[in-house]
């Protein structure tokens, strides 16, 4: 018979497959930073407890190309600046990502805030442009030239923050007690160069980062990058106050807060 391939794999295809992932070379991205000053109300009102707004109120957009050998990929995300306890990083609000590949591990393991989305990052000569889309609107644009080189900074430790749970069943909430996921990326950068340019935030009633205003340009980068990361359960939340923040994840909460129609399955939309 054939091999039925929805059936079990065997043990050694498992680990074989584990070992493979385990083995990944150095994979390099190139693109786009943008750092910006908001208003603290704002940011405040974003985070979810546990997450506290850090002194200065920032937001991040990085605009992505990840070359992966006969899968190019596009990968943003935007996130503002928090921290949990005595620990600083970034709680992304939403990263865009060209191809569905990116979004599984990503939302499934880690809890990340991953959608479908338009990636652009684009160089000619000294002009860059990069932007992050989603049903056909750019809420996100970064433009302008390349006006010098930086020095390279050192390898270093990021964090970043998720939400990691499962909407329940029955619509009333999770099927558990939600966790907070501290996801530590060690960052190596082999190229960086200054942009003087714009950040424009166009309106989006699924991405509303125009919600965060740009009141003072920090930085825009032009880099080259490798990552590499590793998560954590830091703790398990309070589901009732997170339910508040659950549509952050969806372009229609309802969808998961309805449920099936009355007679169907879950199964037989």
């Amino acid at each position: 018979m054939a091999r039925v391939r929805y059936g079990a794999r065997t043990e050694a295809e498992i680990t074989a497959a584990r070992t493979k992932s385990s083995k990944l070379p150095d994979i390099w991205s190139t693109g786009v930073v943008a750092v910006w000053e908001t208003d603290p109300d704002v940011v405040a009102a974003v985070l979810p407890p546990p997450l506290k707004p850090t002194p200065r109120p920032l937001v991040r957009a990085a605009i992505s190309r990840v070359d992966l050998p006969g899968y190019p990929l596009g990968a943003g995300s935007v996130a503002v600046a928090a921290a949990h306890g005595d620990q600083e990083g970034w709680y992304p609000l939403v990263m865009p990502m060209t191809h569905e590949r990116a979004l599984i591990g990503g939302r499934e393991v880690f809890g990340e805030p991953k959608k479908l989305g338009d990636v652009v990052v684009e160089r000619d000569g000294l002009v860059v442009h990069a932007s992050l889309g989603r049903h056909g609107i750019d809420f996100v644009e970064v433009r302008g030239a390349v006006s010098g080189p930086l020095p390279l900074p050192e390898p270093a430790e990021k964090t970043d923050f998720y939400f990691k749970f499962l909407p329940a069943v029955d619509g009333s909430g999770f099927d558990a007690d939600p966790v907070l996921v501290h996801c530590v990326r060690h960052e190596k950068v082999r190229k960086l160069e200054r942009i003087t340019g714009d950040i424009v935030l166009r309106e989006s009633m699924y991405d509303p980062v125009a919600d965060l205003p740009v009141r003072r340009i920090v930085e825009i980068t032009f880099g080259e990058k490798t990552t590499d990361q590793k998560g954590r359960v830091a703790e398990r939340v309070s589901a009732q106050a997170l339910l508040p923040y659950i549509h952050q994840r969806y372009d229609d909460p309802g969808q998961i807060l309805d449920g099936p129609p009355e007679g169907a399955t879950a199964g037989s939309a």
